[in-house]
């Protein structure tokens, strides 16, 4: 994110290697079968054994759960003696159905970085821009973040793999290819990295269970503002414990593992499944796993290489979630009798030496860095591939994700202007953009999703935008819009919008004037719609910020003046306002605001300012905050509508 704040900053995207398997076992040699957990007799016996160095053992929600490098290796030493012929390729994945009708993240990933617990420390921002903690030695906070920006850049092609895994209504379960109709993971252009968060209003639990880190990433939902099935259906929330901690147990020498991932609804979950109102919540569990030293990697592909395990097992994870979003409704192993029985696409190639034939390796991300990374097994090319073709297909089976912009509310004879957002899973579409159950006078521009005009008449309407593609496929979002009386008022000789850019979509300040960095489109805050918004302080330092514009409400009018903020903070004070925006129409204070305003997503505010009718009117923010701990006080879509 683009200051040191301890809500919500720019997300990083979490790794699959957890979500692979990578336990605790052995590095060294063949692909490691760590989410294996039963394989036939060799005796002839019909019921499975349980492989007594799998992860899973007793803890069947691991999925892809990285091995540590000695317990991976007896993983393979006893998969192996017990294993049996299988009719097929012993590593060919197939499909598992979806859970949900989920079975891969067919759309552009959206990886949320969660700092879980107060041990990781006072919070910083290191020179990428990113959050960096005082607890975090290893630098395994900055890396995340850099990785997840990574992705999808500098012409890589370790995420490639992934374009060939599919989901949809057309893709058969139990199928090992996917017809040119199904839904395909398009390859991940730009990065993925989408929020990163400081949860630091309490410590991380010393041992926390599987539900206690599917709550953890159902809050992390809550506080993005990912509040619908829709929003969360490509997300991906990363939760990373802090250095000294054994969450789920991850270094018991026998059934440890280094990472792992799942879903909120796993009710084999330690602790049972969690509730989410947002609908399937994906996640990992990302321990602080440099602890483990060489268990978890590291200086397995570099020396002295102390994020080498880190980084391989975020990737890891991120690609087995990526293919098997909630397991194992997407592409896992179910060959009988083979050692690789159960486990996702990381999991076989887990841990094999850096210059063999799939061998770990380091991965440029170009200005983002370059991190060790594993391969992923490949069906279409029988083998784990660290490189692999960006496959482009004829019918991608698109997903048009509409983002909601909240309920509305509006005067009769006020003008009105709305920006509905919209993305396409895959690149290089044109978007068509219409709307039922506007207000009257009200109406929404096909080709942008603006939605403006004047209400004409009071009530309350529920408002559905639909968006379409170029290929047909669609997505809609619903939201309510109250419009109340006008109440009477006289002749305005020039009604409208009088603030010049309201929503800073400019890039630049004017008309406004703002203090140094208060224009901002980074994603450690998002914008309330568009991509810009003004962001002032956040820094948890002493500090001031101002916003400010000047403008003549004409003679006659009624006058709105309406804005959405988003107050983020550290504090923890119930009572005590530290930090303050303080928000004025020349020398009135319209409110003062401070962290104890703090909550998720936006609020819209709204004052009369009809008695500044025929006057020049000068809109100010000042925010303050004092010399510790950070708020946020984030404003978007602003409006001075005279009427």
């Amino acid at each position: 994110m683009r200051r040191a704040k301890y809500a919500a900053l720019t997300g990083i995207a979490s790794l699959a290697l957890a979500a692979a398997g990578l336990a605790a076992a052995g590095l060294a040699g063949a692909a490691a079968p760590a989410s294996a957990q039963s394989i036939s007799s060799s005796s002839g016996s019909s019921a499975p054994e349980t492989n007594p160095w799998s992860p899973q053992n007793g803890h069947p929600y691991r999925h892809g759960a990285v091995p540590g490098t000695k317990q991976h290796e007896n993983y393979k030493k006893w998969a192996a003696e017990h294993a049996v012929a299988a009719a097929t390729g012993q590593q060919t994945l197939s499909y598992g159905g979806g859970v949900d009708g989920i079975g891969v993240q067919s759309g552009h990933s959206k990886v949320y970085l969660v700092f879980y617990g107060n041990q990781w420390g006072t919070q910083s921002t290191d020179a990428n821009g990113n959050a960096k903690f005082s607890g975090d030695s290893a630098g395994a906070a900055g890396a995340t973040q850099q990785m997840f920006k990574g992705i999808g850049t500098n012409g890589e092609t370790w995420s490639a793999d992934l374009t060939q895994w599919c989901d949809g209504p057309n893709v058969a379960t139990g199928a090992v290819s996917c017809p040119s109709n199904a839904n395909f993971i398009p390859y991940q252009t730009g990065g993925v990295l989408s929020g990163v968060w400081y949860d630091n209003a309490a410590a991380s639990p010393a041992q926390a269970s599987g539900n206690q880190l599917a709550q953890e990433a159902v809050s992390a939902a809550g506080h993005f503002g990912n509040t619908t099935a829709a929003a969360n259906r490509d997300a991906y929330y990363i939760i990373l414990s802090p250095h000294g901690t054994d969450p789920d147990d991850y270094q018991n020498p026998t059934t440890g593992y280094c990472a792992w991932h799942d879903w909120n609804g796993d009710t084999t979950l330690t602790g049972g499944a969690a509730s989410s109102p947002y609908g399937d919540v994906a996640f990992s569990n990302q321990p602080y796993n440099v602890d483990q030293g060489s268990t978890c990697g590291v200086g397995f592909v570099n020396s002295p290489g102390t994020l080498d395990g880190y980084t391989m097992t975020l990737g890891h994870e991120w690609h087995e979630m990526m293919s098997d979003q909630n397991p194992a409704g997407g592409w896992t192993n179910h060959v009988a009798g083979s050692s690789y029985l159960n486990q996702e696409n990381s999991d076989e190639c887990a841990w094999l030496q850096p210059g063999t034939t799939g061998g770990a390796a380091n991965i440029s991300f170009g200005s983002y860095g370059t991190y060790a990374e594993q391969a992923s097994w490949s069906n279409d090319t029988n083998s784990c591939a660290i490189s692999h073709a960006i496959l482009t297909h004829g019918n991608p089976g698109n997903t048009v994700t509409v983002t909601s912009p909240g309920n509305q509310s509006g005067t009769v004879g006020t003008a009105a202007s709305l920006q509905v957002s919209a993305s396409d899973s895959a690149s290089g579409q044109t978007l068509s953009y219409a709307a039922t159950g506007l207000p009257a006078g009200l109406s929404i521009n096909s080709s942008t999703g603006l939605i403006s005009g004047t209400p004409t008449a009071a009530g309350s309407s529920s408002v559905t935008v639909t968006v379409t593609d170029s290929t047909g496929a669609t997505g809609s979002t619903t939201f309510t819009w109250a419009v109340a009386g006008s109440g009477g008022g006289g002749t305005c000789a020039k009604p409208g919008q009088l603030l010049g850019n309201p929503g800073f979509e400019t890039g630049t300040a004017a008309p406004w004037t703002a203090t140094a960095g208060v224009i901002d489109n980074g994603t450690s805050e998002p914008a309330h719609s568009g991509s810009w918004k003004a962001y002032l302080d956040g820094y948890g330092t002493t500090h001031t910020d101002t916003l400010s514009q000047t403008v003549t409400v004409p003679a006659g009018c009624k006058a709105s003046f309406s804005f959405w903020l988003h107050v983020d903070t550290a504090e923890t004070s119930t009572t005590t306002a530290y930090d303050k925006l303080t928000v004025q129409a020349n020398s009135t204070t319209l409110h003062t605001y401070s962290n104890l305003d703090a909550g998720t997503g936006y609020v819209q505010r709204t004052f009369d300012l009809s008695s500044f009718a025929g006057q020049t009117v000068t809109i100010k923010f000042t925010g303050t905050e004092d010399a510790s701990n950070q708020t946020s006080f984030v404003i978007d879509d602003t409006a001075l509508n005279a009427s």
